[in-house]
């Protein structure tokens, strides 16, 4: 589930992090290196699926 109050694009990082139970912070650092490792493609392509397949926040 996406996080409404933990979101800096769409919520994902932070719908990540709510669910492991960890800062989000540390999901977005990791998302980010991951992301620049494989060369950005692949981190954008998963991230635009999960923005799309995530349920939206309870607000």
């Amino acid at each position: 589930m996406k996080r409404a109050n933990d979101r800096y694009v769409a919520g994902v990082c932070g719908g990540i992090a709510n669910y492991l139970k960890i800062n989000p912070w540390i999901v977005r650092i990791v998302w980010s290196l991951l992301t620049l490792i494989t060369f950005m493609i692949p981190g954008l392509i998963v991230y635009i699926i999960l923005w799309n397949t995530m349920a939206p926040p309870d607000e």
